[in-house]
């Protein structure tokens, strides 16, 4: 099955799209990876959409890629007697450690590590910002604040603090337990990590992955945003998760925080997706919005590697009708006469290394020649990440002896994943890359691809060369 577009869809499932026949759709619409959202999966659930995800793969012959997307901390204020109370600006409220039911006047905070860490002018947003609290002076036991702006406060609703650095990891307590179950599954390719804070918050995950899962950063705090590079350099991939990020700071600045986060994950070489509310209106209409259709065509023209759709797939009335629309919006963008300029124009200078100095020169000869496609073998998926940071325009197949280093590069835009045996010598590296560029389409007896390859074959990291190859007039063979 080929794409006709660069970018990647990852997927989420859900009651909508939890059956096997269902999650088939959604791949043939357009769906390369899916996203399992820890939040509302019990252990059994991820399990069963594990296997019926495998089972499409087996079915459709290429491989699919599986996120599974931690919980992370939630922070929520406790309950009150009348279950929810009118606010006004102006008042004084207080955030506290007694497990009381609340008032219009204090409620039960049960998160001892916000009355530690909060300070006098710190902003507390309460239910996704509608509630605006200012901190004015804090105990240990206490925060008294004064209501900014808002006027109801009910049980249970979260908690977000924008300005304020806590004291604990982003990992909780399920979450250690979902990670262990996603980990014994062995067939999880991706965790997405909520709330990041510092690059420290990388470390327990990694100590406990061992490199068994890409390790996938969601930035939606403002501190993370201070300190991006670190953050990169430690996480595999990045998630541009713009709902919280536009909680905790201005709306206004969440555009340019994309753009940012999306040239700098590039300038890495590590995959970036953007996220949230992309499509909202087809959780419940059959077409989106044209400024929808906008916000999703802005992000291919940045070039991130794969754009994301939450609840439209997951509990939507047209989880099929959002993959296609998606698909259908990222190809037209794709062919629009701009496109190239634009992916162009952000390219980054090439680090200084021979894998990326061999990557830079696959595609100017493959885009100087014309070439059909540039074949990179790759087994631990570097030199396919290394590929796709140059956003060639010439289509690029990563073939790799390892499946699950081809399902983790799913989600990497313009990548077209195949798995195939280790070639034996050089000869049969050309056949096999000739052979499979005419059976997926890509090429046609006579046209020429470029090659690159690590030699010693089969050594991870050694990209070395490059070879020009015609494809032979039996469509099987390479000179």
């Amino acid at each position: 099955m080929r794409r006709n577009r660069k970018v990647k869809i990852l997927a989420t499932l859900g009651p909508a799209s939890s059956d096997e026949q269902m999650i088939q759709k959604l791949h043939e619409a357009g769906a390369d990876l899916f996203r399992i959202n820890m939040s509302h999966a019990s252990h059994d659930v991820m399990r069963t959409l594990i296997s019926r995800i495998r089972a499409v793969e087996a079915r459709c012959g290429r491989p699919i890629g599986i996120l599974a997307d931690l919980q992370g901390p939630k922070l929520r204020v406790g309950k009150f007697a009348n279950g929810s109370e009118e606010l006004k600006p102006g008042q004084t409220f207080t955030l506290d450690n007694k497990d009381e039911p609340g008032d219009n006047k204090r409620v039960f905070l049960p998160h001892p590590e916000i009355l530690e860490a909060v300070k006098p002018g710190h902003r507390l947003l309460i239910d996704d910002g509608k509630l605006h609290l200012r901190a004015e002076s804090i105990d240990g036991k206490s925060i008294v604040c004064t209501v900014v702006s808002g006027t109801k406060i009910s049980d249970r609703k979260g908690v977000s603090l924008p300005d304020t650095l806590l004291g604990v990891g982003a990992l909780t307590e399920k979450d250690r337990v979902d990670l262990d179950a996603v980990l014994a599954t062995g067939s999880v390719d991706w965790v997405a990590l909520s709330f990041i804070q510092r690059p420290e918050d990388l470390a327990e995950v990694r100590k406990v992955a061992r490199g068994r899962v890409g390790l996938m950063s969601k930035i939606e705090k403002p501190q993370a945003i201070e300190r991006i590079e670190e953050i990169i350099e430690l996480s595999d991939a990045l998630m541009v998760a713009r709902g919280d990020l536009g909680v905790e700071m201005p709306l206004e600045a969440v555009p340019g925080l994309q753009k940012q986060l999306v040239r700098a994950c590039r300038r890495a070489g590590k995959p970036v997706v953007v996220a949230t509310q992309m499509l909202e209106s087809m959780i419940s209409a059959p077409v989106p919005t044209r400024a929808e259709v906008s916000d999703v065509a802005t992000a291919v023209f940045e070039g991130a590697d794969a754009i994301m759709l939450s609840a439209e797939s997951a509990s939507g009335d047209y989880p099929v009708e959002a993959v296609t629309t998606m698909a259908s919006v990222a190809s037209k963008v794709e062919r629009d006469p701009l496109y190239p300029g634009i992916i162009y124009a952000q390219r980054s200078t090439p680090e200084a290394t021979g894998a990326d100095a061999i990557s830079l020169a696959a595609r100017q000869i493959a885009e100087t020649l014309k070439l059909s496609a540039i074949v990179c073998y790759t087994s631990s998926g570097t030199t396919g990440l290394r590929a796709a940071r140059e956003r060639p325009d010439v289509p690029v197949l990563a073939l790799s002896p390892v499946i699950e280093t081809a399902r983790r590069l799913s989600v990497v835009w313009g990548l077209h994943c195949v798995v195939t045996g280790d070639a034996t010598d050089l000869d049969d590296m050309v056949n096999r890359a000739c052979r499979i560029v005419v059976s997926e389409g890509f090429g046609n007896p006579g046209d020429r691809i470029i090659i690159s390859a690590g030699v010693p074959l089969g050594t991870p990291g050694a990209t070395n060369m490059l070879r020009i190859a015609y494809i032979g007039a039996d469509g099987v063979s390479g000179v």
